[in-house]
Formats: C-alpha cells, structure tokens, sequence
C-alpha cells in the first residue's frame, strides 16, 4: 500500500476481497486504530507502534495534520478522516480498515478534549457534547470492533481516561464524569471479553506534556464569580503550565506498549509520579471512610 496524504484520504480506491486478502497476510506487526493520532498520546502511540514495526490506522478530524506521519511512514500509516461523534463514519472506517487489512489487533479510543468550569456553570449542550466524544464514541468504535475481535479470539482495546477517571476535584467535574462513565464501561467490558483473549487496558496519565492545556485546546465555561475561588486557580493554572508539565508522551506509549505485550496486562495503568501518587491518596482516603461508616452501612440490612 502506498501512502494517501490527508488531503486525498476519503477519495481512496478501494480493494477488492481479494486484494485485502493479499494486504492482510502481506501486513507484518499488529493493526492499530488510533483515534486523535494527530497530537500528543495519539501521536506518540502511533510513532510507537510505527517503530516496533506496526501498521497505524490514524484517524483525526483533519486528516491533513498527519501528512507528516505518512510521509515518515508511507507503507504503514493510513490517514483516516473520523469524528468520533459520528456513527455512521465510525462504521464506515472499521470497514474499511479491516477491507484494507483483515484485521484490528488495537484498537486506541484517544480523541478528546478538556473543560473547566463549575458544575453549576456547565451548560447542558457542553455536557452532552463531552459525553459523546469521550464515553458515546468510544462506546461506538468498540462495539464496532468487538465481533471481529471475538471472532478471531485476539484484540486489544485501549481506553485513554485520566487520573481524573477514577478522582475528581472542582473545575473538573464534567471530564471527570465521562471519564468515571468510560472506566465503569472498560471495567465490565473487560470481564466480558476476557474469555475471547481480547485485553482492556483503561490508561490514566497525569499531567503529561502533550496540547491537552493549551490555548486553544482547553474549553471553558462562562464563569460564575462565586465560584472563583475554588475553580479560578484550575481555570488560569492548567493553561499557564503547558509546556511545562512533568510527564514525557514518548515514555507513556513505552509504558502501554509494555503493559500490552505483558503476559497479564493490568486494567488500569497510572502514568506520571503525580497520578500515581493522587491516586494512592484516593484510594487511602476512601478505605479509611468506608471503614469509618462500615458498621452503619452494615446495619441497613433486614434483620434476620
């Protein structure tokens, strides 16, 4: 296959059965599709899986940002135009890549974006259009790929939450809860999968160097003056540290491509000194409440 720049990536000649036979059993490494694979985790899952010597589907809205990429790439990538939030495209593009390569081995749910605000200053459009990129588009892309991976007994679905997936704190409410939504999905899909040899890693980075908090990139709600307090130092603080965050993208793909290749790959994975350390201080803090109010819930059973 030769590579298609972005502008072209919808007007693509399509192959025949035949042809995508040959392709299938001609494409050496493991398929992925990897959304957002444009800009920051995407990017560098894509780089990653590239230099292990992969073959990368990449979607992004604007294709045209991943000519880059095909060029370095020319016989392994393939730019695809996808938004999430579009079904009928998300059926379009998982047929068309498994036409093309018989197969997707991972499938990377990474597209998204930030929004800061109060809960009481979210509008109801801003929290339904989060919840579809975040948790109804990657519900979508992975009921698309799930029969062909069950199928073939093999497959791996990977679910780019956040710290802020399984925590949450005043600014954040609304990421937050389509990521608590994503991981409360991956966890039972997990266990449902498991017995098809298809893995779910759920991944929960911190802050980690990529366009996330950048201008531009990070939504805000229209704020309300009591609320400054609490949600204004999120608001200025996350744009103000761009560029500057702990978190190196290259080492986190690293990491997931371990965690993938593992002989028992973990659920979830927190990446970055500072998730791992939020995350050890929530789960702390909850076992010492629960074993605080233990007896009390213990007691609202009926009597025996």
């Amino acid at each position: 296959m030769t590579g298609t720049t972005g502008q072209n990536a919808d007007q693509r000649t399509e192959p025949t059965a035949e042809q995508a036979t040959d392709r299938a059993a001609a494409t050496n490494g493991r398929v992925w599709l990897i959304t957002g694979a444009n800009s920051g985790f995407g990017q560098a899952l894509a780089e990653a899986a590239l230099a292990a010597g992969d073959t990368v589907v990449a979607a992004a809205r604007r294709p045209e940002t991943l000519d880059d990429l095909v060029a370095a790439h020319p016989d392994r990538v393939l730019p695809v135009r996808l938004d999430v939030t579009d079904p009928a495209r998300i059926t379009a593009v998982v047929a068309d890549t498994l036409l093309r390569y018989g197969r997707i081995d991972v499938l990377v749910n990474n597209a998204g974006r930030g929004l800061v605000g109060a809960v009481e200053e979210y509008t109801e459009r801003e929290l339904r259009d989060l919840m579809e990129l975040h948790f109804f588009g990657p519900a979508a892309l992975t009921g698309a790929v799930l029969p062909h991976m069950r199928a073939r007994g093999t497959g791996a679905v990977v679910q780019m939450s956040s710290m802020g997936g399984r925590l949450s704190f005043p600014g954040v409410g609304a990421y937050s809860a389509t990521k608590f939504a994503l991981e409360g999905y991956s966890e039972a899909l997990a266990q449902e999968v498991a017995q098809f040899g298809v893995k779910v890693l759920i991944v929960e980075p911190g802050a980690f160097r990529t366009s996330f908090a950048g201008q531009g990139a990070l939504a805000h709600t229209t704020p309300i003056a009591a609320y400054d307090s609490v949600v204004g130092p999120v608001r200025t603080g996350l744009p103000a540290a761009d560029g500057k965050q702990p978190g190196d993208p290259v080492k986190a793909a690293a990491a997931i491509l371990a965690a993938l290749d593992a002989e028992r790959t973990p659920l979830r994975l927190a990446l970055g000194n500072d998730a791992v350390d939020a995350l050890l201080d929530h789960h702390d803090a909850a076992v010492k409440e629960l074993r605080e109010w233990e007896a009390t819930g213990r007691g609202t059973d009926f009597d025996a």
